[in-house]
């Protein structure tokens, strides 16, 4: 029987640039015997297979069964097309398409492959801090333009050496058209530099590998805080076993109490760190290498300032070859490196994460004793992302390095559109057909430099994606930046949407519920503009994407001094027990903590509840939490979101015997927490245990 010969043209769309495809398609065509063509353009890969009918159709079968690692293949469509005769299969050169984007790779840690290279002392690339292939490196943090060609990224800078441009044009290698190839030839260099204490001359420059690591180990061994460049940003490190260094780095960045995250060289030592469950190691090792919160043991070799209060503790391995350098430490000369290292974002409270040589040295100069740098630029700045392991599922916390820019794939296709996101941990999102593309993150929006930051990082993803928006979601709050923002660009619709609603409208888009499909959604959350002027954040919704309707919420409660309750949830406390009908006595514990800080406060705060002076009537389930976490005596003021919450998490955590049952229901489209607060302040009167109360509270909430 004779196999008819067949051509096949073939658009394939998703992750398919910079990640090895057009290479892999050439070896498929060329082991199935087919001849044709292969290239790519600003929306997608494009082929032309020619041969026996059977080797077309497992061509088309193996494409997605075998393709690189790091694709994602969302389409592959097929026609055929005349035969032509050609006999050679070949790469075409990249092409530029009007209108039309392809999707874009995130950052991904270096790949097993070149970390063998890097550490062979026979390899040309032996111990190289910017190794990189098809398979690993960075990707969206040094992308200027699309499609993702060299001269489009910030390597532009690097011509290659005759030996890397060899490895680029062979078609054999793993680094064919790997965009930031380099070696020590043609890459970047590091360099160190270490400060005077008043930050204004340097005291020690080091420039080259070597040189530059060995004074970073030095330092850090040393107990100095150091500014150390990485893939979208810069982190500030320190020694995370020296409780001098750590408490150092707090006092200089004010941040008093948030968790820091910490870097280990391997998954043996973070073991010595955290309990880790397998899904908790499949996240630690992924490509994407977040921080992963994790259970931290009670021997853990940390300082205990690193996350003090804390059961979690925030671990990642390292995901450039420049971290697995610094924290291997030198083989030749045997110079160590703390075997944990603290690595928080570089920025100073409030602002986004630092990435511009230019400006270290203004924004960081005061926090740190000293930089490990190199002269490769970040065009798009990319906070760590973090994540967790909930009942053996993957909670996203920060979705930035590692995940950003892949965008959710819409159910139905959209106009081009923008939503500026909310005012804390803003992202912003950019939609056009089936994509919707959510930025990585980038911050509180009550600083002018984290606006900035949204405005260029908004115009990469419009230029990038080549989207311009015709209308903007903005958020219902009249006194929102991002809305502000929206309502002065004059070239856009506004178009406002309720703050619970666009909850429950994402994850109906997350899941890819049908738009009209209507769904019941619980949102509980600390602050949100609600339809009545309140402040909502404990909501029931009868929703699909064009509306919502409130079945039912947490009863209001008044609370005054609006933003000043958000930080002190003694005012949360002391709002729900009047609520309650309980007195406020000396004996419960937000009572006698503010009585002991300021008694006339107490007072004070008293007369406006009674009158109503400067206060707002809240639904808001977070505010309980701070409620209840004040009155068992954790946490009467907070320095950073979710404090109070998290240590009432941590003490419901201690807890394995009887717990108590707290009622919590709704009745009329009420949920009235009084009954509960009433229990609970019994049982803590009782001497119950505090944990059991935190406990019981969780319960309750969790059988709502």
């Amino acid at each position: 029987m004779i196999d008819t010969r067949e051509r096949l043209a073939l658009d394939v769309r998703g992750v398919v640039q910079g990640v090895g495809f057009r290479p892999f398609v050439y070896r498929l065509a060329r082991e199935l015997g087919l001849a044709g063509h292969v290239g790519n353009d600003s929306a997608r890969v494009f082929i032309e297979v020619e041969g026996p009918g059977g080797a077309v159709h497992e061509f088309v079968a193996r494409l997605q069964t075998d393709a690189p690692p790091l694709s994602r293949i969302e389409t592959v469509a097929t026609r055929p097309v005349p035969v032509v005769g050609e006999t050679e299969f070949a790469i075409r050169p990249s092409e530029v398409r009007a209108g039309h984007t392809t999707l874009v790779s995130p950052d991904t840690a270096v790949c097993d492959e070149c970390l063998a290279e890097m550490n062979d002392p026979s390899d040309r690339r032996y111990r190289h801090p910017f190794i990189t292939c098809t398979n690993c490196g960075p990707r969206f943090t040094i992308i200027e333009a699309l499609p993702y060609d060299r001269p489009n990224t910030t390597m532009s800078a690097f011509p290659m050496c005759p030996a890397c441009r060899s490895e680029y044009e062979d078609i054999g290698d793993r680094r064919h058209h790997a965009q930031p190839i380099c070696c020590h030839d043609c890459g970047p260099t590091l360099m160190f530099e270490s400060r005077s204490p008043a930050g204004d001359e340097a005291v020690e420059r080091a420039s080259g590998t070597e040189p530059a690591l060995a004074a970073t180990r030095r330092a850090l061994t040393d107990g100095r805080i150091l500014a150390v460049k990485g893939l979208g940003g810069f982190h500030l490190v320190c020694d995370a076993g020296s409780e001098a260094a750590v408490g150092e780095l707090r006092r200089r960045k004010h941040r008093p109490d948030k968790p820091l995250a910490v870097m280990v060289a391997d998954l043996e030592t973070a073991l010595h760190l955290v309990h880790l469950d397998p899904g908790e190691v499949e996240l630690l090792t992924s490509p994407a290498r977040p921080i992963v919160l994790a259970r931290r043991k009670p021997d853990a070799p940390v300082a205990p300032a690193v996350a003090p209060g804390d059961p979690f503790l925030g671990v990642m391995l390292p995901y450039t070859p420049l971290h697995h350098l610094l924290l291997g430490g030198d083989p030749v000369n045997r110079t160590e490196v703390p075997p944990v290292l603290v690595m928080t974002s570089g920025n100073r409270s409030g602002e986004p994460i630092c990435h511009l040589d230019s400006e270290v040295v203004e924004k960081l100069g005061a926090m740190v004793d000293g930089y490990l740098t190199h002269d490769r630029p970040i065009h798009v700045p990319c906070d760590d992302s973090v994540v967790r392991v909930v009942a053996g599922r993957e909670l996203p916390v920060r979705r930035s390095r590692g995940y950003c820019p892949m965008p959710v794939r819409l159910v139905h296709p959209v106009p081009p559109s923008l939503g500026v996101g909310g005012e804390l941990k803003n992202t912003f999102c950019v939609a056009h057909g089936e994509h919707a593309w959510v930025s990585q993150h980038i911050g509180d929006m009550g600083d002018l430099e984290t606006l900035r930051a949204f405005e260029r990082s908004l115009g990469d993803f419009e230029r990038m994606y080549r989207v311009e928006p015709r209308v903007v979601a903005v958020d219902a709050h009249p006194g929102y930046r991002t809305r502000r923002w929206a309502d002065q660009s004059g070239s856009l619709r506004s178009v406002p949407v309720q703050h619970h609603h666009a909850h429950v409208a994402a994850v109906m888009a997350e899941h890819g519920v049908e738009p009209a499909t209507t769904v019941v959604g619980f949102v509980f959350d600390g602050t949100g503009y609600g339809d009545d002027g309140a402040i909502w954040g404990g909501e029931v919704l009868l929703a699909d994407r064009s509306g919502a309707r409130r079945l039912a919420h947490l009863s209001y409660v008044d609370l005054g001094g609006g933003d000043a309750a958000i930080r002190h949830p003694v005012r949360s406390a002391l709002s729900h027990l009047r609520a309650a009908g309980i007195d406020w006595s000396a004996d419960l514990a937000p009572v006698a903590h503010l009585a002991a800080a300021d008694e006339t406060g107490l007072n004070l705060y008293s007369t406006q509840l009674e009158r109503g002076i400067n206060c707002v009537p809240t639904s808001s389930m977070g505010r309980l939490f701070d409620a209840v976490a004040s009155i068992c005596g954790l946490r009467h003021s907070i320095s950073f979101e979710a404090q109070a919450a998290l240590e009432l998490e941590a003490a419901a955590r201690t807890w394995n015997g009887v717990t108590p049952d707290y009622p919590l229901s709704e009745s009329g489209g009420e949920i009235d927490p009084a009954e509960l607060i009433r229990r609970l302040v019994a049982d803590l009167r009782a001497g119950v245990p505090m944990g059991a109360v935190a406990r019981g509270f969780h319960a309750a909430v969790a059988d709502l």
